[in-house]
């Protein structure tokens, strides 16, 4: 998997978001001129050193988004979680803590006046719709790879950003998840369906899949919002 190529004018800064009573490590990429910035939400037993997510990220970068990877879950929450797996499913904690990043990014100068774009994967993608619904003014586009939409529950329902599921072919069981979420979503919505990738994009090609894809997407996000609902597969 080639990394695309750095932002030679990017500034890249670890970063600590106040978040909810609680304070996340991160990773904060803002290219000059950026157009937006993009703030992932990792799926379950992940971190923002996810190399797929790294990917996707360096690659909204050489378009003139910023990113912003964030440890969703606090490094003694990281090492209960390892045994428990008791907060990579708890969406309402995860969701909480991404609107807490949301408002942290408009308190930044350099991300202040930047509209926002959450690129959720798995579990994190749940949590992404849910903080959509809640800041409906602030979130304005939201991808999913690979993601348990389902999880947002009747969030869903409540989201306004145009959102984007992209799954694998072969991952059959998210597909069908995804598919139900999309008769809840009454926001613009499409659903992308990769050919011969599973649930990792493992496969040769499979990620620029979707970091074309997500990338095409958040283009179109800053623009006019579709007024109709666009479904395909």
């Amino acid at each position: 998997m080639a990394s695309p190529h750095a932002v030679s004018d990017a500034q890249k800064r670890t970063v600590h978001v106040d978040a909810t009573h609680v304070t996340l490590e991160g990773t904060l990429v803002v290219p000059s001129h950026a157009r937006g910035v993009v703030l992932f939400a990792h799926g379950s037993g992940s971190t923002r050193f996810s190399s797929r997510n790294r990917y996707v990220a360096e690659l909204l970068q050489a378009d003139g988004w910023a990113t912003l990877l964030v440890d969703l879950l606090t490094a003694q929450e990281e090492e209960i979680d390892v045994y428990t797996r008791e907060y990579r499913f708890d969406i309402g904690r995860l969701a909480d803590r991404l609107i807490g990043a949301t408002h942290w990014l408009g308190t930044e100068r350099e991300t202040a006046d930047l509209p926002v774009g959450m690129f959720g994967a798995s579990t994190g993608a749940g949590a992404a719709l849910v903080a959509a619904a809640e800041l409906p003014d602030r979130i304005v586009s939201v991808v999913s790879r690979g993601g348990r939409p389902d999880l947002a529950g009747a969030a869903l329902r409540r989201v306004r950003a145009p959102t984007l599921l992209i799954v694998g072919g072969h991952d059959e069981p998210v597909i069908a998840l995804n598919e139900q979420a999309l008769q809840q979503l009454q926001c613009p919505v499409r659903l992308e369906i990769v050919p011969g990738a599973t649930h990792l994009f493992e496969e040769p090609g499979a990620l620029q899949a979707v970091a074309e894809l997500a990338r095409a997407w958040f283009r179109d996000s800053l623009g006019a919002r579709p007024s109709e609902r666009d479904v395909s597969a």
